[in-house]
C-alpha cells in the first residue's frame, strides 16, 4: 500500500505507532508502505481519539440512519419541533468538533476492474473480523460496519466510504482516516484488491459497475434516473471527501452557512481531481462537481435563500419540507415515497402511508436526502470537494476548519464575499469544474481568492495553537504552482503515461 505521510509534529505521527517502511512518491510527496502482513490490531489514541478499542463483534440490522420504534396515527411533530431539532445543534464552542467523510473506489490489483459485491462482503467481512467492527446487514448481505462513532458504508457503486467520529483536533482526523486506510488495505491486500482516491471514475463505464443489493439505493436510483442524465454517475462513479461542523446558535450557523457556501468552489477548485471518464480527458477538472449540476434540481446547488435577510433555521426548514421524498423506513422495509411531500407527511395525507404521520426520525432521514453544496443538519456540511490522497482528505477539514472556527478568519470571509453577487456565486458554481484556479472572478480570478483564504485558513489554525497548518501543505502548493491535482494528472496522462490512463490507479491507489 502506498500512502502519503504529512511532516506533523513528531508527537503526533502515527508512526511512533507503527513500524512503517517509506520512499518517495511523485504524486503526494512522501509514501509510506505497510505490509500487510504486518499490521494487526492495536489501541490508538491521538490527543484521545480512539480508533480501534473492543474485541469482538456483533451483526446489526440494516435500516436507515435512525428508525421510529412507534408508528405515530396522530401528529406527532410540528413545525416547532423541526425548529427545536436544528436548535439543539448548538454548541458552545469547546463543544465544536470536526466530522471527516470519504468516499474511496475499489479495484481489481490484475485487471482493475471494480470489484463485485461479492468481493466488497468478504473484505467488510474480514475487517469486521480482524478488527472488531459490528456488522451492518440487510438481508443476508453485509452491506457496512460500525464501531463505536465510526461507520463504514457502501455507496450504490460499491465505494467505499468511512464516516468519521466527531473529533477535537486536525491530528485525530488524520490517525482516523490513516488507520481506516491501514485497516482496509490489510484485508484487501490479500484480496488482490486496491482502492483509489480520485473525484470519478476514471476508466469504467456504469455497465461495469456492480450493483448493491441495498434496498435505499434501488428506490432513490428509481426515482432520480428521471430526473438528472447525471444522477446515475453521482451515485455510481463519483467519490468525494466532506467536513462537518459544528455552530454556536442559529446566527453563527447564518454566518458560516454563507461563509462556506460562497466558497464552495474554491474548495472545488483546490480539490479538483476527476479529469478522466471512460479512459480519456473529460474536459472538466472535477467531472464529480460538474456531475452535480444534473441530478436533481430540486435537492441541490447553492440554494440563494441563504443570503437573504429572512435566512434561518426555519427558512431552512420550509426549503426541507418542499424537496420530494425518496422513502420512509416502516417495520424494517423501505416504503417507496418517490416524490411525495413531506409537508403532506405532517398532515397525515401522505398517499404511501395513509393516516400516518412522520416522527422526528423520519425527519432526519429526510434531511439526509437533500444535497445542495453546504447542507445543515445539526451541523454544517461541506459538500464541495473531489476525492483524493491522503493528504488531501486531511487538507479539506483543515482548510474549513482553520476559516469557520476561527473568529478572525471567518469575519474575513463574511467581508470578501460581501459584494458578490448571486450571478456570481452561481457562475463559480458553473465554471469552476472546467476553469478551477482560472476562473474569472470580480477582476481576478479564483486563484487570487484562493490564495486569501488559505492564507486566513492557516492563520486560523495556527491560533488554534495546536500545531495543526502542516495539514494545508498540499493546498498551498495547488496555489503556489496554480496545478491542481486534476491538472497534474492530465500532464502526466500526456506526457509521463502516454495517453494512458491506467497508471492513475497506481498513482493515486490508497
Amino acid at each position: 500500500m502506498a500512502l502519503s505521510l504529512l511532516t506533523v509534529p513528531s508527537h503526533f505521527m502515527l508512526s511512533n505507532y507503527l513500524d512503517l517502511s517509506r520512499k518517495k512518491g511523485t504524486y503526494g510527496g512522501l509514501i509510506i508502505s505497510l505490509p500487510c502482513n504486518s499490521f494487526e490490531p492495536w489501541n490508538l489514541r491521538m490527543h484521545g481519539a480512539r480508533v480501534q478499542s473492543k474485541r469482538g463483534h456483533r451483526q446489526v440490522v440494516a435500516a436507515s440512519p435512525t428508525e421510529a420504534i412507534v408508528i405515530p396515527t396522530k401528529p406527532l411533530i410540528t413545525k416547532e419541533d423541526l425548529l427545536a431539532y436544528f436548535a439543539s445543534g448548538c454548541k458552545p464552542k469547546r463543544q465544536w468538533r470536526i466530522g471527516t467523510e470519504h468516499e474511496k473506489f475499489g479495484f481489481e490489483l490484475g485487471t482493475l476492474r471494480p470489484i463485485s459485491y461479492g468481493q466488497i462482503g468478504e473484505l467488510l467481512n474480514g475487517i469486521a473480523e480482524r478488527f472488531f467492527w459490528d456488522k451492518i446487514i440487510e438481508g443476508d448481505n453485509v452491506v457496512g460496519l460500525r464501531q463505536g462513532k465510526q461507520s463504514v458504508t457502501l455507496e450504490p457503486g460499491g465505494q467505499l466510504e468511512l464516516s468519521g467520529a466527531p473529533l477535537e483536533t486536525l491530528h485525530q482526523t488524520y490517525s482516523e482516516i490513516y488507520s481506516h486506510l491501514c485497516q482496509v488495505e490489510a484485508v484487501a491486500g490479500k484480496m488482490e484488491i486496491g482502492f483509489l482516491g480520485i473525484g470519478f471514475q476514471p476508466k469504467w463505464e456504469d455497465k461495469d459497475i456492480p450493483l448493491i443489493p441495498k434496498e435505499r439505493s434501488g428506490i432513490m436510483a428509481k426515482y432520480l434516473y428521471k430526473q438528472g442524465s447525471l444522477a446515475r454517475d453521482v451515485g455510481r462513479r463519483a467519490c468525494t471527501v466532506q467536513v462537518n461542523l459544528d455552530f454556536s446558535s442559529e446566527l453563527d450557523m447564518i454566518r458560516k452557512f454563507r461563509a462556506s457556501l460562497a466558497l464552495q468552489p474554491i474548495a472545488t477548485a483546490l480539490f479538483a481531481n476527476s479529469p478522466f471518464t471512460k479512459g480519456k480527458p473529460n474536459g472538466y477538472l472535477s467531472m464529480r462537481s460538474h456531475a452535480w449540476t444534473d441530478f436533481d434540481k430540486n435537492r441541490t446547488g447553492m440554494i440563494p435563500f441563504v443570503f437573504d435577510d429572512s435566512f434561518g433555521f426555519e427558512r431552512y426548514i420550509d426549503y426541507a419540507l418542499d424537496v420530494p421524498m425518496f422513502c420512509v423506513y416502516r417495520q424494517e422495509k423501505y416504503i417507496d415515497c418517490g416524490g411525495m411531500s413531506f409537508r403532506d407527511f405532517m398532515e397525515g395525507k401522505l398517499p404511501c402511508l395513509p393516516g400516518e404521520f412522520p416522527t422526528l426520525n423520519d425527519w432526519e432521514n429526510h434531511l439526509t436526502e437533500i444535497y445542495p453544496e453546504v447542507r445543515l443538519k445539526k451541523y454544517l456540511e461541506m459538500r464541495g470537494a473531489d476525492a483524493g490522497p491522503l493528504t488531501m482528505l486531511c487538507a479539506l477539514p483543515a482548510f474549513w476548519v482553520g476559516l469557520l472556527y476561527d473568529e478572525v478568519s471567518l469575519q474575513n470571509v463574511l467581508e470578501m464575499i460581501a459584494d458578490w453577487t448571486p450571478e456570481e456565486r452561481q457562475m463559480l458554481r458553473d465554471k469552476v469544474p472546467k476553469t478551477g484556479l482560472n476562473t474569472p472572478l470580480q477582476g481576478g480570478l479564483v486563484k487570487d481568492v484562493a490564495e486569501s483564504v488559505i492564507k486566513w485558513a492557516k492563520d486560523g489554525l495556527e491560533r488554534r495553537g495546536l500545531e495543526e497548518s502542516v495539514y494545508l501543505n498540499g493546498l498551498a502548493e495547488v496555489v503556489s504552482t496554480g496545478m491542481t491535482p486534476a491538472e497534474k494528472l492530465l500532464q502526466m496522462y500526456h506526457e509521463k503515461w502516454a495517453q494512458n490512463v491506467d497508471p492513475v490507479f497506481e498513482e493515486l491507489r490508497y
